[in-house]
């Protein structure tokens, strides 16, 4: 006989150990098992079913065919043995046989909301519901402060049967519009909280800015090369072919410009606090970008990062030449780069994470275990299977699992690390 078991309890905690011991005698076995605090109440919820009897003596409840019978008399015996502080609720069956399959392959659902009104999270939950998905948890990793108008939920859901990772998330965003929310779906297995290897496209991603574009406004050419830079990025150009077409305009400018450019690069805000806290969890972090390396290299020494891979522009008696040096940063190298950085860290594509903006980012965003367009052109956004389109880089960490109190810990301890080296 199988029964699903809820206890609750308000003005004290409730025993464990005598809930365990009260079902050990009433020789029930005990499946599934969950117990949860919120603020003063506690919550246990636990499969049980009736063991095969050994000895008719043995029994300390009825074993009949009386399914009521069985579940008031475990009723009883756990209400004397917890007490009257506790409300049990006993129901024939257990969730598995009400629907929740064993082999259920569940979602995490990640959504970062920039309203932190009662009013949205409702929506939220209703969008989930009327997508015919059923919550298993729900959780905040991110709530409302005084200091940060947003909230972050993470959930775990069963998606409806005949209904794409893809096509979930397409119709959560359209049932939401037009609240500003993020949304990532993600497999809920370990490795969604074990990535160990992130690389970042660097123009627009990393930085707040188009180097080619700054380098153009001081050689005078930049209305030219922002046209193609915008082709290029909405995908209209093929990007090698915008690439050497922008370059091409460089020709004759002083090579100095380079370092005074590189000395003020703008950092797009929370990245500094995302690198911060990845290196503590022992993340590989990396630049693969379409840019250039005089930019990629000086940051990644400012950053600390261990990868950089940019293209290199041709010099040639102080100034630029119009020329790239092969190879090109390419889609499908950038893609490539992933891979080959992977292998060399002994790091499954599974566990790797790509961020970018433009259209030149979707093959590696496709390729690594959790790509994510950031701030993205609306080809990128659309084709990807995760965006974040507020907030800052340290965003991408609540897609990682984290909760605020984790990033302040992490963060503390980089900090600390500093410190000490």
């Amino acid at each position: 006989m199988h029964f699903t078991l809820e206890v609750r309890s308000s003005n004290q905690p409730h025993d464990l150990e005598r809930l365990a011991t009260a079902l050990a005698e009433a020789e029930l076995v005990v499946g599934e098992f969950r117990f949860s605090r919120i603020g003063r109440h506690e919550i246990t919820v636990c499969d049980v079913k009736t063991a095969p009897l050994k000895r008719e003596d043995a029994a300390v409840l009825p074993r009949g065919n009386d399914t009521a019978a069985d579940a008031a008399g475990l009723q009883r015996l756990l209400s004397t043995v917890l007490g009257p502080d506790c409300d049990i609720v006993l129901s024939p069956g257990d969730r598995r046989a009400c629907g929740e399959a064993a082999a259920a392959p569940t979602l995490v659902l990640t959504a970062i909301m920039s309203s932190c009104a009662s009013s949205d999270l409702g929506r939220l939950f209703g969008a989930v519901t009327r997508a015919g998905a059923r919550f298993q948890q729900v959780y905040q990793l991110a709530t409302p402060s005084p200091g940060a108008d947003m909230r972050c939920i993470e959930a775990q859901i069963v998606p409806p049967a005949a209904c794409s990772v893809r096509e979930l998330r397409e119709q959560l965003l359209s049932d939401m519009a037009p609240l500003p929310m993020d949304i990532a779906l993600q497999p809920a297995s370990l490795l969604r909280r074990s990535k160990r290897l992130l690389l970042m496209d660097m123009d627009s991603t990393l930085i707040q800015m188009e180097v080619i574009d700054a380098l153009a406004e001081v050689h005078g050419v930049g209305e030219e090369v922002r046209a193609v830079t915008e082709a290029a990025m909405r995908g209209d150009l093929p990007f090698e072919q915008s690439l050497t077409q922008r370059v091409a305009l460089l020709a004759g400018l002083e090579a100095s410009a380079l370092g005074r450019l590189a000395d003020a690069l703008p950092l797009t805000p929370g990245a500094e606090r995302l690198v911060r806290v990845l290196k503590v969890l022992g993340y590989r972090l990396g630049i693969v970008s379409g840019g250039f390396t005089f930019a990629a290299e000086r940051l990644k020494a400012q950053l600390g990062l261990d990868y950089a891979f940019a293209n290199t522009l041709e010099v040639a008696e102080g100034k630029l030449t119009g020329r790239v040096l092969a190879p090109i940063i390419t889609p499908e190298r950038k893609a490539d780069l992933l891979e080959v950085v992977a292998q060399q860290e002994h790091i499954r594509l599974a566990q790797t994470v790509a961020v970018g903006d433009g259209a030149n980012d979707l093959l590696m965003l496709q390729r690594a275990g959790l790509g994510i367009a950031f701030h993205a052109k609306p080809r990128l956004k659309a084709a990807a299977d995760t965006a974040l389109s507020s907030g800052g880089l340290d965003r991408i960490l609540y897609f990682l699992g984290l909760r605020d109190e984790d990033i302040q810990a992490l963060d503390a301890g980089s900090q600390d690390l500093l410190s000490h080296t």
